[in-house]
């Protein structure tokens, strides 16, 4: 229907509006696509003035956001707006988008005033990688809206079933497609509608039948008469794509047309002849016609014989139809054409209909064609037919095309042509990649013609979306066309004047309009131009204020002839408001001008008018316009700041003026001997003058444009120069009329070719050029890198490209790579079909859909390459592996290469936990995430809890506890059991990492609903649980869970003093029931069993005995190997009727022997559970709850079925509280986790103790919490008063190691502290993370050795720093949005390299400032200040003769004092100690590479070599290739006889040395240094460094002493002598007896003893390596140097470091690069020595900062100093000098005086 109305028209519509107030359809309405159902475009009715247009004052009016999100995703619009005027007078836009809803807009103001939501969208997941629309379609074409009966007509694509969920793909079977007719005033659906066509069956050929989930309906609407007509695809090519056409009653929505494009006689599955023509419409010329174009299609009925275009085939494939409207709606075929090339464009996918079929303005007729109709295809070929002979199959000559004319554009077009009909008339056509090119129309003795005459001066796109061609004019004025582009990049909406200027489009305005929707078509209301995108927004452009002033433009002058001027005319200007005028100004070109212009500023009132003259005066000829703006101010909101006028007027020449059109024809890419009798353009030869024009002369030449001339060779069409000939080449031309010439070019041979033509007239010489180039077809080649990225695997037809087994939470990108593999002379490779998998479900995507984009060319040789990624989700540990797959479909003009399905397969793997099957996959599979405390504990056992928590460490030790279910849970514990749990979750309810890897995930809390819950990730074993039921078979070795009523206790280390069970018997058999039965029968409570079946039995468990890891008892029964008997060191033990008497409360003098005499302590028998107020020194402090991230106590815990209260005080000595949860699980802790309350019903801790059925031990989520009461302890022989305790400092991170003999002590809280400083930081406080953002974000360095000061270190570039969770150090600046101070108690977790320290917690960091003031307080909880308490080693209450020296398991420290010692703990990491006996330094390695005779108890043996075929050792094995060191390793073979080290990083432990391993015969071939400690051997290729069992004499002697943890050890009767060379002591007695001393040891691994000029208080250390410098003696004074009391002086360096000069910083940088301590009140030279024992260099500057490394940053400069310039003060020893400000007091290691210290090098030597 025409968007142009008559004025008779719109005087019907006013009366009818005031008469009847109905419908009030407005000349600027748009109403169909394209203005009217010619579709070309033209539009005459908006008032676009150019003036306006290309002026500043038209610009964005709005952005209008679009509320839809279906499933998160914003609206996109790839149906056109309509615009419409109801019969309320205001015009309104009608926007549908893609997910299904419709908008009714206000067209001025963009405010949306209505709005419904027509169905759920179907979604792109449904169509297998086809992602051109995505992720939704539902209204994809333009609608039309009929006046008549104001309803909008449009189709909708969704599912049947619309409760289907959201974001829910249903399959494309479930796909419909639904007709709607809708309201425009209330969007409510007309009677009868919408019409679902599912099932429809095709009229002319009822084998076929609509499938909505397939099909696609991308053109516009038509509407003609009483009938509505939409065309049909499919999607991306795929499927069935055949096109239909349907109709209906517009009244009923009876279906009146259902024609289906492969018609009678073509099987159903036979796919073709889609109509989709890029979102263009259907065409009519409303007189009973319509028609379309199709695309590409397999039917192929019209092969090698011409047919006539009245017996068209029943297969419409790559046609231009013509179809008549019969009355009753159905359509009949009158009319098609068809390509000669048909079928080569069917294999290349090049579809005829990718641009609609328009139809041209009757400006365009010419002789006998009176109506004409453009369409261009992907082929690039624009065709002019005849619409009323449309030409047919292979008619014309050669069999080629019988049609006005074809031209071949450089690549496809998807657009509709643009049109103009005025001013001659004008076709433009944008091409993809390329600029838009112009053409004028001519005719010529009856026969049109279009020339090339112009391009655009920018290219489109790259990719794909250039829209489709739109033109306007002022109400149809020549002079004022438009030519509107939409595209994808660049300037999104272009506008250039319709008339080109020298060859080029002139742009007057362009606009940014990002996400502009692809093959877009810019819409018109009343001076707005309207565009919608794909990012959720809809914009509307107009001219934003009123004019204020009124100058009657535009001024229109006539005619003139070239370069005579006009007379003036007065162009007078009145004022609308009051203005003032400060320029009058001409733009444009030269053809006119203004005189008398007024002075400026002038002031003119409102009403007021000015004045001034213009003429013309014709440079050309034609039409001419230019403006004149006159720039205003004034003070009225409204009205714009410039006035534009437009002056008009059209140029002649009275005599002959000769022009030639294009100046440059080229013909690219032809095929060499495809197109029979070769391929023809035209150019234009114009006489622009009024007199006749006679041409006097051509000539040619093969060379240039100035010659030489040759004569051409005259053939019976023209003459023939090279490979071009010239037909109809004119002699006269009258005035003011064209003639096109046509022009051959020969394409039978190959190669570039090029004719140059001068053209001398009457009325000027003229020279065109004309080139071409001819070539073999391309060649495609296509490749896939292989899946390490090193090599390319070519493309072959059914075989997948691969990337290969992806692990989990990985990424990996290949390229595809296309390339144009034919010879030099070929023609390009264009991709006329790609559709990457971009956008789509699942793990394998294209990067983008740019690279290898449709419409892609490449030259002979030229590649081009797009990136695919294959990304596999974060999964489980221990799932199984699953294919991801995706496809591309391609085709590309090689007539070989055909259209091609291109598969991409990926394998997704997760890490695979040991042990294995044999298929490489774990026994153990992931089950899901499972809800615990539901209501009990689900899985009852714990096997551990540990900071270094993973899931392949869980499996191993579920594997090794025999353990069916296995399973992880708050971060740290490992939990099995043989049922599994009873409620399986969501995976989003397990989200919390595992302690040891935060990559894993270990449990969690839960979300949305499930939030606080508590929650495990479980495992199965696979070879008993098929996923329903558990097998029952004995597939050990597991524990032995009870045996005739001794029930399993667990895995227990042996004591530390003796054996765990004292009382060893040899049964019959090592059974687990044999031993069980052998105490049973001598009457003891439990029972062991060690190294594969030693039996031992007692009524206590001996000092040290604790539990332990489960997977340590490894070694299975030596008589039945289906169970476990403990291991070396390792007892499985057994208590007799689940009781378990813990140390504490067994005195150790219990009777054994017999056994049946012994006698044991039990609690006094009460009658019924009861809530015990007091556990020893503990103190009952209510029912508690769990935390609300975490456990509510995480320092330390286990679980046992035998649980008491006095177990679990026992287990967590030296903490401040314990807690009892489930009835059997012990926790221990300082603070309690943020969320934990006291219990509202204090009676929901009702579980007794398994141990004790009379004692209450918590419940589900439900802890039976007890704190540590000083008070309530009870001393006999221990007395202290603050006033007689001496102070000295060391380490609060030191271990204390003492002995005792003191009978009754109290449990000392050494849990961890907040450390207050490190460094240049101070504490500030616990602050939680941000808000949707990190609290401290530059940078992150997590690390499971993770410590504050480590944390420090590497944020020494910024403010602040914190630790969470732990292991992570974040460092910034500034905070995150939300981050604020909480409690310091929510910062729980320690330090995952420090166990002492307090490392933030989930969500929490412990955060430090730069040089600043610690702006939170550590709170007493925190800081366990216990300063007047007597402290012993021993919690257990065991009394220990003096002689014997106790560990006490604190984690990082170890505790052991003497008589009359007390700790003092405070927020400074410091311990006071004061003592009446003297100590003895805890033995240190020396950090010189050299081999280490000793580490703890083990002796080293030798360089040993390797066995033969077997390992030397073969006990146990692990392996640290980054941090391994011998007392690594000596740790971890703690149970063995021997242990060795091999390369560097393997640890082997055994019992005995396999024969065949001998003591290498060159013991230097041990020559590996160890990777964590550079001065220690770790023996090499094929050796060991051996160490055997040797146990020695010492007051000391734990494997803690080679800890790099500061360490004070004391030991009663025990004196000191001063190393070989000199030293002092630290006197740390100052206010106690003269006969008490104490001396500390730093454990760092270098000596602390410092030279004669050292000061009294320094540190005294002797290393193991020094047999002469220590001595015990029963002396209980220590003997020492003279302690210095001179003025202060320069230390010249200890046992290590050597002094090296008072050094200047330099100007850039630091002199040494690590500053290890900021310390302003104890550094001394010695504690930095000893800080940088590890490194070349160690430095004190400013007093107090040490600073070490391995360089010395000097720059160019000589910066050594004189030593009087470090004159600062040591703060900790002021007799010795700290550097000062900007100066180092140096040191450098000394390797050969260490190693004469260390007794490794003679004196001298």
């Amino acid at each position: 229907m025409s968007g142009v109305m008559s004025p008779t028209l719109v005087i019907i519509f006013l009366l009818s509006f005031f008469v009847h107030h109905v419908s009030s359809f407005a000349s600027t309405d748009t109403i169909t696509w394209g203005g009217d159902n010619s579709r070309a475009g033209y539009q005459t009715n908006h008032n676009m003035d150019p003036a306006i247009v290309g002026s500043s004052q038209f610009g964005q009016l709005f952005k209008t956001a679009l509320p839809g999100r279906y499933n998160g995703y914003t609206e996109q619009v790839f149906s056109q707006p309509l615009v419409y005027t109801t019969s309320d007078g205001i015009q309104y836009v009608y926007l549908a988008t893609t997910q299904n809803n419709l908008y009714k807009i206000n067209a001025k103001t963009g405010a949306i005033v209505m709005q419904r939501s027509l169905h759920i969208p179907f979604l792109t997941a449904d169509l297998n990688g086809c992602v051109d629309i995505n992720p939704t379609i539902g209204v994809t074409a333009t609608g039309v809206i009929d006046p008549d009966t104001d309803t909008l007509y449009l189709t909708a694509k969704t599912y049947e079933n619309q409760n289907g969920g959201v974001g829910v793909a249903q399959g494309r079977p479930n796909g419909r497609y639904y007709f709607h007719a809708i309201n425009v005033n209330d969007l409510t659906e007309r009677a009868g509608f919408p019409v679902d066509l599912e099932g429809t069956v095709a009229r002319n050929n009822p084998v076929r039948s609509f499938n909505g989930g397939i099909h696609h309906q991308r053109p516009a609407l038509l509407h003609s008469g009483q009938y509505i007509y939409a065309g049909f695809a499919s999607h991306c090519v795929q499927y069935n794509f055949t096109g239909w056409i349907m109709g209906w009653d517009k009244t009923t929505g009876a279906i009146v047309e259902r024609y289906a494009t492969e018609g009678a006689g073509v099987p159903n599955t036979t796919p073709g002849g889609g109509i989709w023509m890029s979102g263009g419409g259907l065409a009519s010329d409303d007189a009973g016609s319509l028609f379309f174009a199709s695309g590409n299609g397999y039917a192929s009925q019209l092969s090698t014989i011409p047919v006539n275009g009245r017996n068209p085939p029943t297969s419409l494939e790559e046609a231009a139809v013509h179809m008549t409207i019969n009355d009753d709606g159905s359509l009949t075929i009158v009319d098609f054409f068809m390509p000669w090339e048909k079928t080569q464009l069917d294999g290349a996918d090049r579809d005829l209909g990718t641009s609609p079929l328009e139809l041209l303005p009757s400006e365009f007729s010419c002789g006998d064609y009176k109506r004409i109709g453009v369409v261009t295809g992907k082929s690039g070929k624009t065709y002019w037919l005849n619409l009323d002979n449309l030409g047919g199959y292979q008619n014309g000559p050669n069999k080629l095309d019988d049609i006005i004319q074809v031209y071949q554009n450089e690549n496809s077009v998807y657009a509709g042509a643009g049109v103009y009909p005025l001013e001659g008339g004008y076709i433009y056509i944008n091409v993809i990649q390329y600029p838009t090119h112009v053409f004028q129309f001519s005719c010529n003795n009856g026969f049109p013609s279009f020339t090339k005459v112009a391009d655009s001066p920018t290219k489109n796109a790259y990719v794909l979306g250039v829209g489709h061609g739109t033109t306007t004019s002022l109400n149809g004025e020549p002079g004022t066309g438009l030519v509107w582009t939409s595209d994808v990049d660049g300037q999104n909406l272009r506008v250039y004047n319709a008339i080109p200027e020298n060859g080029l489009m002139t742009q007057i305005a362009g606009f940014n309009v990002p996400g502009t929707t692809k093959f877009t078509r810019p819409v018109f209301g009343d001076g707005i131009v309207y565009m919608g995108t794909t990012q959720g927004y809809f914009y509307g452009f107009g001219s934003p204020v009123n004019l204020p002033i009124n100058c009657s433009s535009p001024y229109d002058f006539g005619t003139a002839n070239l370069k005579n001027a006009t007379a003036a005319k007065t162009v007078t200007c009145t004022a609308n408001i009051g203005v003032t005028v400060t320029n009058v100004n001409l733009t444009g070109n030269a053809n006119f001008n203004i005189t008398g212009v007024p002075t400026v500023p002038l002031n003119v009132a409102q009403g007021g008018t000015f004045s001034f003259q213009a003429y013309f005066n014709p440079q050309t000829v034609g039409p001419l316009s230019s403006d004149v703006v006159v720039a205003t101010t004034n003070n009225v909101a409204g009205y714009s700041t410039s006035t534009p006028i437009s002056l008009k007027g059209n140029g002649q020449s009275v005599n002959a003026l000769l022009s030639v059109a294009p100046v440059t024809l080229a013909f690219q890419g032809a095929i060499t001997g495809q197109q029979s009798g070769g391929v023809n353009q035209s150019l234009l030869i114009n006489n622009q003058g009024n007199s006749p024009l006679t041409i006097e002369n051509i000539q040619y030449s093969l060379k240039s444009e100035t010659g030489p001339w040759v004569t051409a060779n005259n053939t019976s069409i023209g003459p023939k120069v090279g490979a071009f000939t010239f037909i109809g080449l004119p002699t006269t031309i009258p005035g003011n009329s064209g003639v096109t010439v046509t022009i051959n070019f020969d394409t039978s041979a190959s190669g570039n070719f090029a004719a140059y033509v001068r053209v001398v007239s009457n009325g000027g010489t003229k020279v065109f050029d004309v080139v071409g180039t001819c070539g073999s077809p391309p060649i495609a080649l296509l490749e896939f890198q292989t899946p390490d990225g090193t090599g390319w695997v070519q493309y072959q037809e059914g075989q997948n490209f691969t990337f290969g087994n992806v692990t989990e939470n990985l990424t990996r990108s290949l390229k595809m790579r296309l390339t144009n593999n034919a010879t030099s002379d070929s023609a390009r490779l264009s991709l006329t079909v790609s559709k990457p998998p971009f956008g789509v479900a699942g793990i394998i995507g294209a990067n983008n859909q740019v690279d290898l984009a449709e419409g892609t060319t490449l030259a002979p040789g030229e590649s081009a390459t797009a990136t695919l990624y294959c990304s596999v989700p974060k999964e489980q540990w221990n799932t199984d592996p699953y294919h991801g797959n995706a496809q591309w479909t391609m085709n590309v003009d090689d007539p070989s290469f055909g259209k091609q399905y291109i598969q991409f397969d990926c394998l997704a793997v997760s890490e695979q936990a040991a042990p294995l099957q044999s298929n490489g996959l774990g026994l153990y599979r992931y089950t899901g995430c499972f809800k615990e405390n539901n209501p009990g504990r689900q899985l009852k056992t714990q096997i551990y809890g540990d900071p270094n928590n993973t899931i392949a460490q869980c499996i191993a030790a579920c594997a090794a506890g025999g353990y069916v279910f296995c399973g992880t849970q708050y971060n740290r514990e490992c939990w099995g059991g043989p049922n599994i749990p009873i409620q399986q979750v969501l995976e989003d309810d397990c989200n919390y990492p595992c302690a040891g890897n935060i990559n894993e995930i270990c449990g969690g809390n839960g979300v949305g609903s499930d939030a606080g819950g508590s929650y495990i990730s479980l495992f199965a074993d696979s070879s008993r649980f098929n996923g329903t039921a558990v097998s029952t078979g004995p597939t050990g070795p597991f524990v032995n869970p009870d045996v005739d009523g001794y029930v399993s206790m667990g895995c227990y280390t042996e004591a530390t003093t003796g054996r765990a069970l004292a009382q060893g018997y040899n049964p019959a058999q090592q059974t687990v029931k044999m031993c069980v039965d052998t105490c049973s029968a001598k009457n003891y409570i439990y029972a062991g069993l060690e190294y594969g079946g030693e039996c031992w039995c007692g009524n206590s468990l001996g000092t040290g005995a604790v539990p332990t890891a489960a997977s340590d008892c490894s070694m299975t029964c030596n008589d039945n190997g289906t169970e476990y008997c403990g291991a070396g060191n390792r007892l499985n033990v057994y208590g007799k009727n689940g009781s378990y008497t813990p140390p504490s409360t067994l005195p150790t003098s219990s009777a054994t022997g017999t056994g049946t005499g012994g006698s044991t302590s039990a609690p006094i028998a009460v009658t019924g559970p009861q809530i015990k107020q007091n556990v020893g020194t503990w103190s009952f402090q209510g029912c508690w709850t769990e935390a609300t991230n975490g456990r509510a106590l995480s320092s330390r815990t286990y679980a046992a079925d035998s649980m008491t209260l006095e177990s679990c005080a026992s287990f967590c000595s030296g903490f401040s509280m314990f807690a009892v949860e489930y009835g059997r699980e012990c926790y221990c802790g300082n603070t309690l986790g943020a969320g934990s309350v006291k219990a509202t019903n204090q009676a929901d801790c009702s579980f007794t103790c398994p141990g004790n059925g009379n004692e209450y031990c918590g419940a589900g989520n439900r802890l039976q919490l007890y704190a540590y009461n000083a008070t309530s302890a009870s001393s006999t022989s221990v007395s202290s008063s603050p006033s007689s305790v001496a102070q000295s400092s060391v380490s609060a991170s030191g271990a204390v190691a003492s002995s005792t003999s003191v009978s009754s002590i109290v449990p000392t809280p050494t849990g961890p502290t907040i450390v207050p400083s490190v460094g240049l930081y101070n504490y500030m406080g616990c602050f939680t993370e941000g808000t949707n953002t990190r609290a401290l974000g530059a940078a992150s360095y997590p690390s499971n050795t993770n410590t504050i000061a480590q944390c420090a270190a590497s944020c020494s570039a910024y403010k602040y720093f914190g630790a969470e969770y732990g292991r992570e150090c974040w460092c910034g600046n500034s905070f995150g949005a939300g981050s604020v101070l909480t409690s310091n108690s929510d910062c729980s977790m320690t330090c995952s390299g420090d166990s002492t320290a307090y490392c933030g917690a989930g969500n929490r960091l412990t955060v430090y400032i730069k040089n600043g003031t610690s702006s939170a307080s550590v709170s007493s909880s925190s800081s366990l200040s216990v300063s007047s308490s007597s402290v012993s080693s021993q919690s257990s209450g065991v009394s220990l003769p003096a002689s014997v020296s106790s560990t006490q398991d604190t984690s990082s420290s170890t505790v052991a004092s003497s008589t009359q010692s007390s700790l003092s703990f405070s927020p400074s990491p410091t311990i006071s100690i004061s003592s009446s006996s003297s100590t003895s330094p805890a033995p240190a390695p020396f950090q010189t590479l050299a081999i280490s005779k000793t580490v703890g108890e083990y002796a080293f043996q030798g360089c040993y070599t390797e066995g033969n075929g077997v390992r030397a050792l073969s006990g146990a094995s692990f392996y640290n290739y980054t941090a391994m060191t011998l007392e690594m390793c000596a740790s971890s073979c703690l149970g063995f006889t021997y242990w060795g080290v091999e390369y560097g990083g393997e640890c082997y432990c055994g019992n005995t040395i396999d024969s065949t391993s001998t003591n290498a015969t060159t013991q230097a071939d041990c020559s590996f240094s160890c990777p964590g400690n550079q001065y220690e051997y770790c023996g090499a290729g094929n050796r060991l460094q051996m160490y055997k069992l040797s146990p020695v004499s010492s007051s000391v002697s734990s494997s803690s002493s080679l800890s790099t943890v500061n360490a004070v050890a004391a030991s009663t009767s025990s004196s000191s002598t001063p190393a070989q060379s000199p030293m002092q002591t630290i006197s740390t007695s100052a206010s106690a007896p003269a006969t008490t001393s104490t001396s500390t040891s730093q454990s760092s691994t270098l000596q602390s003893a410092t030279s004669t000029s050292s000061l009294s208080s320094s540190i005294s250390s002797s290393s193991s390596s020094f047999p002469s410098s220590s001595s015990t003696s029963s002396s209980t004074t220590t003997s020492k140097a003279a302690a210095y009391t001179g003025p202060p002086v320069t230390s010249q360096g200890n046992v290590n470091f050597t002094y090296y000069s008072c050094l200047s910083e330099p100007s850039s940088g630091r002199a040494l690069q690590k500053q290890i301590e900021n310390n302003g009140t104890y550094m001394t030279i010695e504690k930095c020595l000893s800080n940088c024992w590890m490194y070349q260099y160690a430095g004190v500057e400013y007093g107090r900062e040490c600073w070490c490394g391995n360089t010395l940053n000097t720059g160019s400069a000589n910066l050594n100093v004189s030593d009087s310039n470090c004159g600062f003060k040591c703060p900790g020893n002021s007799s010795e000098f700290c550097g000062s400000r900007s100066r180092l007091s140096l040191y450098w290691f000394d390797v050969r005086k260490a190693m004469m210290n260390n007794g490794t090098l003679a004196p001298g030597s």
